[in-house]
Parts: C-alpha cells; sequence; structure tokens
C-alpha cells in the first residue's frame, strides 16, 4: 500500500510538472508573436496595449492560470518608479506594527530591503525553478502582494476576490518627476559585463509622450485605478506621492484605516503614526546599509543593484534635468489623456 501510494504520489507530481512545461511553452509562444519596441535599456513587447517586459508578461498570464487569490490579500499597485520603495515599506509597516514593534533593532526593514519584504506578483523571481506560485502561496495571511500591472490586466480570479472583499492601494505620481526617476532608474542598469546603459533624455521623452514606457501609456494606468477608485472607494485606495509628501501623518492614518488595521487612539497619542514615518522615510531607509550594497536581481543581461531603487524622493526634481518647455510637452499630453476624467496630476 505505502508502495503505490508513493507510485501515484509520483505520478501526479509528474503530471503536475508536465502541465506546468506545457503551460510555460503556450505561453512562450504566445509572447513570442507580440509586436515588440527597443527603448528604455531593454526590449518591451505590447500586450492589451500596454508596453512591458516580455518576462514580465510570461508572468502576468502565468498568474492567469494558476493565481489563487485570497479573501484578505492586500494588492499594492503603481505605475513603475512612483513611489512603489515607500509604499512596501509603509503598508509593511502598518499590516505588521503587532508582529513587530517600532524601535526595536529586529524590526524586518532594519534587515531587509523593502523590496524583498514585499513580493512583486508578475516578475520572475515569483516563478522560477518550476516552483510556480509557491513563493506567493506559502506567504502568511493577509498577504501583502505588489504589482505594476495596469488593472485590466488583473487575472480574473483575483478581480473577482478584489469585487467581493479585497483592497488595492494605488500610488500615483507627478508625470514629470516619474518620468526623470524613470529616466535615472533605466541609465543605472548594469549590464553582466560591468557596462551600464545608456539612454538619451530627449529620446527617451519622446517615448513617453507617445504612450511608450515601461507598463505605459502611464496616463492609460493611471486612468484604470482612478475610475474604478471613484466608483468603488471601499476596494480601491487612489493615493498620491505628493499628497503623502506633504502630509505623511495624516495619509498613513488614512491608509491604516483602509487596511482594515486603524490606529488606536492611544497609538495616535504615543505618537506610533509618526514613528511609522520616521522608519519609512527616505532618509532613514536610503541610509541602512541593507539598501545599498549589493544586487537585488539578474534579468536577463541586465542587474539591478539594492540601492538602484533609491535616488532623491524629492517632489519636483524634474526642474534639474529637464527644461520648461519638454516639462511643458508632458503637460499638454497628460492634459489631453485626463481630460474630463476629474484626475489631475
Amino acid at each position: 500500500m505505502a508502495a503505490q501510494a508513493k507510485d501515484e504520489s509520483a505520478a501526479i507530481s509528474s503530471d503536475e510538472s508536465q502541465e506546468q512545461e506545457d503551460t510555460s511553452s503556450i505561453i512562450t509562444a504566445l509572447v513570442s508573436k507580440l509586436p515588440t519596441r527597443q527603448g528604455w535599456s531593454q526590449s518591451y513587447v505590447l500586450y492589451n496595449s500596454y508596453w512591458i517586459n516580455p518576462l514580465f508578461v510570461h508572468g502576468i498570464l502565468h498568474l492567469h492560470t494558476t493565481f489563487k487569490p485570497r479573501h484578505d490579500d492586500i494588492i499594492l499597485a503603481s505605475n513603475p518608479k512612483c513611489g512603489t520603495t515607500w509604499m512596501k515599506a509603509l503598508a509593511f509597516t502598518i499590516i505588521n506594527r503587532s508582529r513587530y514593534e517600532l524601535g526595536n533593532n529586529d524590526h524586518p526593514l532594519l534587515s531587509r530591503h523593502p523590496q524583498e519584504l514585499v513580493p512583486f506578483m508578475e516578475t520572475p523571481t515569483c516563478h522560477t525553478n518550476g516552483d510556480g506560485l509557491n513563493y506567493l502561496e506559502v506567504l502568511p495571511s493577509p498577504r501583502l502582494l505588489t504589482t505594476h500591472m495596469p488593472l485590466s490586466l488583473f487575472p480574473p480570479q483575483l478581480s473577482s476576490s478584489i469585487a467581493a472583499n479585497g483592497r488595492v492601494v494605488y500610488m500615483c505620481r507627478e508625470p514629470k518627476d516619474a518620468f526623470v526617476s524613470r529616466w535615472h532608474f533605466a541609465s543605472k542598469f548594469r549590464r553582466c559585463s560591468g557596462e551600464h546603459s545608456t539612454n538619451d533624455l530627449e529620446s527617451a521623452l519622446d517615448m513617453f509622450i507617445q504612450g511608450f514606457s515601461p507598463y505605459g501609456p502611464f496616463w492609460d494606468h493611471c486612468l484604470e485605478y482612478w475610475r474604478q477608485s471613484i466608483s468603488s472607494p471601499d476596494k480601491i485606495l487612489f493615493l498620491k506621492y505628493e499628497d503623502i509628501m506633504s502630509e505623511p501623518v495624516k495619509h498613513i492614518v488614512r491608509l491604516a484605516t483602509f487596511l482594515g488595521v486603524p490606529f488606536s487612539v492611544k497609538e495616535e497619542e504615543d505618537g506610533v503614526p509618526k514613528e511609522v514615518v520616521r522608519l519609512c522615510s527616505f532618509e532613514s531607509l536610503s541610509g541602512m546599509c541593507v539598501n545599498q550594497l549589493g544586487e537585488f536581481v539578474r534579468l536577463q543581461d541586465k542587474v539591478i543593484d539594492k540601492s538602484d531603487f533609491f535616488r532623491k524622493g524629492v517632489v519636483g526634481d524634474w526642474v534639474n534635468h529637464m527644461s520648461e518647455e519638454m516639462g511643458r510637452k508632458i503637460d499638454r499630453v497628460m492634459e489631453e489623456k485626463l481630460k474630463g476624467s476629474g484626475l489631475v496630476l
């Protein structure tokens, strides 16, 4: 009987492995047929009107076939370079403040990069070694998950879960600052050979206003979440980077309430929200050795260092890199694309 059970288990495992291989082959074939364009130091494919790294499209399609949502999942979403690392640190600290006391030397933010504490759903690091989504499956509930996916690319099962009782926090950022931050980030990409990528600012601007940028068009990405946040404010919280920077405590309290873990009166009197802001501040996070030393991930022939996720975090820094006319080009495009939506960036 034991031998029979072992044989049956091996057969099931073999069937699952073959099924994963078959699914991967189908996805690879699909991605290979998508329109391709080179820019931002790498290649992108056009998938459902969005320009995305082909590795991430593979991850998105894999999510569509195998992702298992939980009723209490919390999704942190954003366009690239719109305060994602900061949002991860804030949400993680707020959710886990009863488990990891603020001020203690063993707080995870002191020893691990925020990007490691809250995993991306569609990145290859979650889909390697034939493990499928096992990395996400073993995370404790409530799971904090991050994505750059536009809302329209969410797996149907996740969209249904959110419609029922899920929560999504979306971080938006002033587009000129987001563009400059993205340009700097792409310029930091280091090839495995040690050579750094190069990007021309004016060429990058032309691509951006054409709608060709990572997970772009930028405006469509914002609008999807904005419109859904208007119709379902209890499901999607739409935040602006600049608002949090100007009044951090106010918006941290708002975020905690939305996440279902509001600060108590005593916590507010004891200054816990202020301590969350302090621990997760750019100055605090960027000054930690754990966030400055070593590689974060290797994607194809590119190396992304941990320090690449921290530059300035300053509102309005675009004026130090672009001319006023370049800024007006972005403003004109955004005004046209957002017209009538009620969204002002």
